[in-house]
């Protein structure tokens, strides 16, 4: 467990430190074209090598790893935003047509293929980060309202619960203070998963030209780009594909070593 939690922690703090350090300062301009030195590999100059346009790989994996970090970030605050509201009104109505209605919305939205429809919505309102962003995080919400409804319903019935309510508490104030508390944890954990697939829906957006536009780079246009001259240079695919790669896996390590940590029957066989 510990060690899953730390490497996961250690590749996703490699890539938001990345993202965070190309905000002030990156080894040459993602911007700055140098045909001359086009589909150079690896060299002293440049650490990881140089793209069709002499564009330096490092610094576009940096400014890359800012935008797949803001966009999935923004995503699942959005999921969060509305789908645990959501869920835990859901619980607290359980039964009602409230319930009925939010649940089968939930299965509506999980019907069709996400990706597909991000495409669809992307592709009506228009390309771009902002529009990738509203279709990832339409689909975060369903998630976290099934989440959070499964796990308050279990807690619906808990003695504590049933203390508040003779206590005279309301059902929203009973979600809030004792509700909401309880699935956290659970919350935490999720968030991670959904903030790695939000990274690979971005990326795939950006793959088919309905994310983050040029000049501003991504990692899926990366891929993109590099898709044609793989046998010439297949360090142009190799070096976004692997930080994809190591950026997710980071993340799903870490959510699993969360889980296991924040598990309290977890905590006990341990102890």
């Amino acid at each position: 467990m510990r060690r899953n939690l730390i490497l996961g922690a250690a590749l996703s703090a490699v890539f938001v430190v990345a993202a965070a350090v190309s905000f002030f300062w990156t080894p040459f301009d993602h911007t700055a074209l140098d045909i001359p030195n086009k589909l150079r590999t690896p060299y002293a100059a440049h650490l990881l090598g140089t793209d069709h346009f002499g564009r330096d790989i490092l610094s576009m994996i940096m400014v890359g790893a800012r935008t797949s970090i803001a966009v999935a970030l923004v995503a699942v605050g959005i999921g969060m935003g509305l789908g645990v509201p959501l869920g835990l009104w859901a619980a607290a109505r359980q039964g009602t047509l409230v319930d009925e209605l939010i649940m089968r919305g939930n299965d509506l939205v999980f019907a069709f293929p996400s990706l597909v429809i991000a495409i669809l919505i992307t592709a009506i309102f228009g390309a771009g980060a902002i529009n990738a962003i509203i279709a990832i995080g339409i689909f975060n919400i369903p998630v976290f309202a099934r989440i959070t409804r499964g796990a308050a319903l279990s807690l619906w019935q808990r003695e504590f619960i049933m203390a508040a309510r003779v206590a005279g508490k309301n059902a929203t104030r009973i979600s809030v203070e004792h509700i909401l508390p309880n699935v956290t944890n659970l919350l935490i954990v999720q968030g991670t998963i959904q903030f790695s697939l939000g990274i690979l829906a971005e990326a795939g957006l950006s793959y088919v030209g309905l994310g983050a536009q040029p000049p501003t780079p991504s990692w899926g246009r990366m891929l993109a780009d590099a898709q044609t001259l793989v046998s010439v240079a297949p360090h142009l695919a190799l070096i976004p594909g692997f930080a994809i790669i190591l950026t997710v896996l980071g993340l799903n390590l870490m959510g699993d070593g969360l889980r296991d940590y924040l598990d309290p029957r977890l905590r006990v066989s341990r102890a």
